[in-house]
């Protein structure tokens, strides 16, 4: 069966553990005035876009991001766990600075192969990128044309995004694979499948803007 789909894909806004310096992961903080602020105006910079539907994670700074984001639009939203954010265990709550120095932290950084969640008994990425992925298909399944919008999280957006590109999990961190999101930035990448192929295909369009937070 043929799918066009466009995903605009949306990390959630800025939170008062992100402006704190706490991790987050699965736990979960309100977003801060300004975290309202960016969902508000990337609101507005796609109120002309007409979504089928709408996708948040489980935790709560990502429903309220989605909520600000599309107002008062007759717009159905759904939650799905497969776009939580990377569970970090132990560390969450934890000041990131106080993590950095642990190993443990510089390979999930760095060398996301190597990183086993050892000391923190959180997530892999790995453990993540399939998850996540799963999380798209799931959604495939269901709409064969139109706009979703999906607003999730900073590590597992970037690796969806890079995943989308070609790179592996192993590799997504590489110079050239990936870059960091910032709060309420807007990418997007379609997916397509022509009816007589069983696999579809994605293309990233736009990873990382933010012009309509200035």
């Amino acid at each position: 069966m043929k799918k066009d789909l466009t995903f605009y894909l949306i990390r959630h806004g800025r939170t008062i553990w992100n402006e704190q310096g706490l991790m987050q992961g699965s736990g979960n903080s309100d977003l801060s005035a300004q975290g309202v602020r960016g969902a508000q105006l990337t609101g507005a910079a796609l109120r002309d876009i007409p979504f089928a539907a709408a996708y948040s994670s489980c935790l709560q700074r990502t429903i309220d991001t989605a909520n600000h984001i599309l107002g008062d639009r007759n717009v159905p939203l759904f939650q799905h766990n497969g776009l939580n954010e990377q569970n970090f265990g132990l560390w969450e709550g934890q000041k990131v600075e106080d993590v950095r120095q642990n190993e443990e932290f510089h390979l999930m950084l760095n060398e996301p192969a190597k990183y086993k969640a050892l000391s923190n008994q959180g997530e892999t990425w790995e453990q993540l990128a399939q998850r996540a992925m799963n999380a798209m298909q799931d959604i495939i399944k269901v709409h064969h044309s139109g706009n979703i919008l999906i607003v999730s999280h900073g590590h597992t957006l970037r690796l969806l995004l890079a995943l989308f590109n070609g790179a592996t999990w192993q590799n997504h961190r590489e110079e050239g694979n990936s870059v960091p999101l910032m709060n309420t930035c807007i990418n997007i990448a379609r997916y397509i499948r022509e009816p007589d192929e069983y696999h579809g295909r994605f293309i990233v369009d736009k990873i990382n803007d933010v012009a309509h937070l200035s």
